[in-house]
């Protein structure tokens, strides 16, 4: 195989991937801008102040693009925000728990941006702790041979088989971060033999790469338990994505961002407005209107039309696709293979502020809950709403840095993945006001995780609650427009991830994708790659 070029079709899917992880080019993007004329000629709108909106939308404005950046909710960042609670004594975190941004691919996009110097990152106490009820194993922070002398030690038969699969991941995370668009003109010739752990993992799921190296059941649940970051369990996520970015993380580490995720958003606000930008807030783009099968425009929610030669849309593909463009400027085998896709799964999340301080109680950040059973019957408990037996995760902020919270208190958050079918019929009450059954089940799924909570990690949980604030897959909904509530774009699945993954460019001349429902995916990493794809997709053709 190596010595053959790849197939017309496997190199068009390898160049999209590429250009999603991609190490930019400036001298190719400057030759894009200066073919291009007066870059004020080609104004933008980005759908959407989400992650990959926002870095698709500081890369245009530090270009001189004038660009206009249009979100429904008050404040940026989509699921990177925070929020208060009781006269601001406690300040929650809506979703991050851990990033890799650390001498790597998302630490150059926020580099190339101007952010990265306007943020503070602070190394997490562990990459994460995982608890079920034969294991209690906490994974350091990079320090490769700790880990696998960690779980050598628990499964000393599979000594081999986890070097081997350790030193897989990390070998495709390795390649994937040296990937550039430089791709020279013997790049389909090369590719299988340049990045041959990529491209020999590009079939498989995480399933398959356990069974390459592991053959103890309990030691492929274990090393499979990051699963729920990405929203599929081993048998149907795509080894590809789980390796990359678990790879990442053990080599580089686990970064929080001090003080919350909501400075990640508002500093790359703040770059597209030092550089000519514009917010709207409170708004909606109720239609791209579409005029000789490329983009002219948008409408507003206010019935406003904002001209633009391209649109960047962070908002979900069956939004976008479905409901804001006409029906006849996408292709009917488009719209049939976004249907085909599927949301990823939603979070029911508790948030908790106490009044008691935990720091000298419990020492790791995020421990992970795991029944026992195997991602795979954790996975169909998450599906199907069962909160009294499936994985959930605890997140004591105050370990990650002194003074998150205020003295003698403490801020937490409990994390279930959650299928949308236990909660879709509220669906139609919840949107029409009536949420009188709905908050009935709501408080029911938090009662439930306190109670785990305390059984399982910390005694007496109950009594030390000030604050308790909670949200299901509706509520994500709502505030983010997802359908289902998805947290992670569409699946990773294998019929949709990184080299099959669905692309940033569109049918529809001068719109592109820049979300986790584009390349290469969900997760802080994966967006900011997306809209920096997004980017250099539009600067391509603009400047070609």
């Amino acid at each position: 195989m190596q010595g053959k070029p790849i197939s017309r079709r496997s190199f068009l899917t390898v160049s999209a991937m590429t250009a999603a992880t991609l190490v930019l080019d400036w001298g190719k993007i400057e030759a894009y801008v200066a073919k291009m004329g007066s870059p004020k000629d080609y104004p933008t709108v980005v759908i959407g102040a989400g992650l990959g909106g926002l870095v698709c939308g500081a890369h245009l404005a530090r270009q001189g693009i004038p660009v206009t950046v249009v979100e429904q909710h008050s404040i940026p960042g989509g699921y990177a925000t925070s929020f208060e609670r009781d006269d601001g004594k406690f300040n929650f975190e809506v979703s991050l728990h851990g990033t890799s941004i650390h001498n790597n691919g998302p630490a150059r996009i926020l580099n190339d941006i101007g952010v990265l110097d306007k943020i503070k990152l602070v190394e997490l106490p562990e990459v994460y702790r995982l608890k079920t009820p034969k294991l209690d194993i906490t994974v350091p922070q990079r320090d490769l041979e700790a880990y696998i002398r960690l779980w050598t030690k628990h499964f000393p038969a599979e000594a081999e088989g986890i070097q081997g699969f350790v030193k897989e991941m990390l070998a495709i995370a390795d390649e994937v971060n040296t990937l550039s668009l430089n791709k020279g003109k013997f790049f389909k010739l090369l590719f299988p033999i340049q990045y041959p752990k990529m491209w020999a993992v590009r079939k498989k799921t995480l399933a398959d790469m356990l069974n390459d190296h592991i053959k103890d059941p309990d030691l492929q649940h274990t090393l499979g338990a990051l699963w729920g970051y990405f929203g599929l369990p081993p048998s149907k996520l795509s080894a590809f994505y789980y390796a990359n970015a678990t790879g990442g993380y053990l080599k580089n580490g686990s970064y929080y961002i001090k003080e919350r995720s909501q400075d990640l958003s508002d500093a790359i606000v703040e770059v597209i407005e030092e550089h000519g930008g514009k917010m709207l807030y409170d708004t909606q783009v109720n239609k791209v209107l579409v005029e000789n099968g490329a983009v002219r425009g948008v409408v507003l929610s206010d019935g406003e039309t904002l001209p633009a030669r391209a649109v960047v849309s962070n908002a979900s593909a069956s939004a976008t696709f479905n409901e804001m463009l006409p029906k006849e400027a996408v292709p009917e085998k488009y719209r049939k293979k976004l249907a085909d896709y599927k949301p990823s799964l939603s979070s029911f999340i508790v948030w908790l502020g106490l009044n008691q301080d935990l720091k000298e109680k419990i020492k790791a950040f995020s421990t992970h809950m795991a029944s026992g059973r195997g991602p795979e019957a954790d996975y169909q408990s998450c599906l199907w709403g069962d909160i009294e037996n499936q994985y959930f995760s605890v997140s004591i902020y105050d370990n990650v840095f002194d003074g998150y919270s205020q003295p003698g208190t403490s801020t937490l958050q409990l994390l279930a993945l959650c299928g949308y079918e236990p909660w879709r019929k509220f669906e139609s009450d919840y949107f029409a006001g009536d949420k009188t059954e709905y908050y009935k089940e709501k408080q029911r799924w938090t009662n439930t995780l306190i109670q785990r909570a305390e059984k399982a990690l910390i005694p007496g949980l109950s009594s030390m609650i000030e604050v308790e604030e909670s949200a299901s897959p509706l509520t994500n909904r709502s505030f983010t427009g997802n359908p289902e509530g998805a947290i992670y774009g569409f699946e990773q699945s294998l019929d949709n991830a990184y080299m099959n993954r669905i692309k940033n460019t569109t049918p529809v001349k001068g719109l592109y994708l820049a979300s986790a429902w584009g390349n290469p995916g969900g997760g802080y990493s994966g967006v900011f790659r997306a809209g920096q794809s997004a980017f250099v997709e539009m600067m391509k053709d603009l400047g070609s």
